[in-house]
């Protein structure tokens, strides 16, 4: 996602009443036993018949390693990670973040925030990457004794997380966000095509998740898609459940002065917007072959990105607004204030700006692919998917969505009521359960089975007889 991040937070560097270790809302863990101080949950006694039970609600010692930053990148992962973090403060998690310097702020709801040195990415200055290999960090991460490290996969940061998960023998759990291979095609290095480097990213995405303690997607198909080229074992991949805050994206945000700015001062004109980063892997000449097929729409583009002066040259002579990032209320209007959510990206892994469209009561119409099956997983009733390509079935939803108001309305409505059930308490949840819990099991599992395995060697028979 691009276009969409969180209003800025009031300051949440020193966030009233956290303190490490301390838990929000009252979630007291009454009745859990407590673990010797300093004892990490993945050291618990092999064998202990209790082991796996005391992790179910346990608070935990996290340490995220993220890249590049979701506090200063527009990415998909943005609006994803500052929830994720806040969300696991609430429910009692103790939360170090590390990532790439800029724009990191010192804390967020009570998580402390390692800045690591970064550098920018040759092809795109925007991007900022690290390695977050320092004695400075290795000391920082040491000492907060995590329980299990989760890195943000692909890019570098990941390999620095790889080498503190070994070295300090913690369980790791990464989380692919986005699909290298399907990117790398659609972009040109020093003018040469980049077709050569797909086949090694794959073999890296497969190392990189293959020496991971447990995975986990943004959405069913790129589950599937990891499995098929080897990247994970079915017992150790699971999916990040969708969600969205629904209440900061909400249908009460419409306004007349943002109907206004978004058509150009022509709000009468039915109203397509797109939301997201502006790149080239979108796709989004494709919009223009719509605006060609449907000559009485007015375009929005919210967002920022590498492709943006392309497009604004490509769409100069339409009905065309570009709002650059839009956060917060101004977002949620941008939104709230169209008549559909058009999006053609091809590449996305969940398509978290279809959630807030459709959390915004603004009916959705995406390409067929990617996160977009997962989201608009009823498709009829709560927005639109079209084939790839298919130029004739997208302008045919688009232009019923646009002249049936009725029609228009209740999709909306339907599209608001299936996307309140995806909250950030219930995902968080879900990533402590099926995520943390499951990593630190299969890693004592390993644990148990190389002690067994090291009872059987010569040299350890002596010391049975002592």
């Amino acid at each position: 996602m691009a276009g969409g991040e969180l209003a800025k937070a009031p300051d949440h560097s020193h966030a009233p009443g956290i303190q490490n270790g301390e838990r929000m809302n009252g979630d007291s863990g009454e009745g859990v036993p407590a673990f010797e101080q300093g004892q990490r949950l993945d050291q618990a006694p092999a064998g202990s018949s209790e082991d796996d039970s005391l992790l179910e609600g346990r608070p935990k010692r996290v340490a995220i390693f993220v890249e590049p930053s979701p506090w200063s990148y527009t990415s998909g992962y943005k609006n994803r990670y500052q929830n994720f973090i806040r969300f696991l403060r609430e429910q009692g998690d103790e939360v170090l973040v590390i990532t790439t310097h800029e724009g990191a702020p010192k804390e967020w709801y009570g998580a402390k925030v390692v800045p690591s040195y970064s550098v920018e990415f040759p092809f795109y200055s925007k991007l900022r990457l690290s390695l977050a290999l320092s004695f400075r960090i290795f000391n920082i991460v040491r000492d907060f004794k995590p329980d299990v490290i989760h890195a943000a996969s692909p890019g570098i940061m990941v390999m620095g997380a790889l080498v503190y998960s070994y070295t300090l023998q913690v369980p790791i759990i990464m989380t692919y966000h986005t699909h290298l291979p399907v990117y790398i095609p659609k972009y040109k290095i020093m003018g040469w095509p980049s077709n050569w480097l797909v086949n090694p990213a794959y073999l890296y995405i497969r190392a990189l998740h293959n020496l991971a303690t447990f995975t986990m997607t943004m959405s069913e198909e790129m589950r599937t898609e990891m499995l098929r080229f080897g990247a994970a074992r079915p017992s150790r991949i699971r999916v990040w459940k969708k969600a969205v805050d629904s209440e900061q994206f909400h249908p009460s945000f419409a306004s007349t002065e943002w109907r206004n700015k978004l058509s150009g001062g022509h709000p009468e004109r039915p109203l397509i917007v797109h939301v997201g980063r502006l790149g080239q892997e979108k796709q989004l000449s494709f919009i223009k072959l719509i605006l060609e097929r449907i000559p009485e729409a007015s375009l929005a583009f919210v967002g920022d990105g590498p492709h943006r002066p392309q497009l604004e040259e490509m769409f100069q002579d339409t009905p065309t607004v570009f709002t650059g990032m839009l956060s917060g209320a101004d977002l949620s209007a941008a939104y709230a204030s169209s008549d559909v959510f058009f999006t053609p990206s091809e590449t996305e892994t969940l398509g978290l700006v279809a959630l807030e469209a459709m959390a915004c009561g603004t009916p959705v119409v995406a390409v067929r692919a990617g996160g977009f099956i997962n989201i608009v997983d009823k498709e009829g009733e709560t927005g639109f998917l079209y084939t790839p390509g298919d130029i004739d079935d997208a302008v045919a939803k688009l232009r019923k969505l646009l002249f049936d108001k009725e029609f228009n309305r209740k999709i909306a409505a339907a599209a608001r009521k299936d996307v309140e059930r995806y909250d950030w308490r219930a995902s968080t949840r879900q990533v402590r359960r099926d995520g943390y819990d499951m990593a630190i099991r299969l890693w004592r599992k390993a644990q148990r089975a190389r002690q067994s395995w090291r009872s059987w060697l010569p040299w350890t028979w002596f010391a049975k007889l002592d």
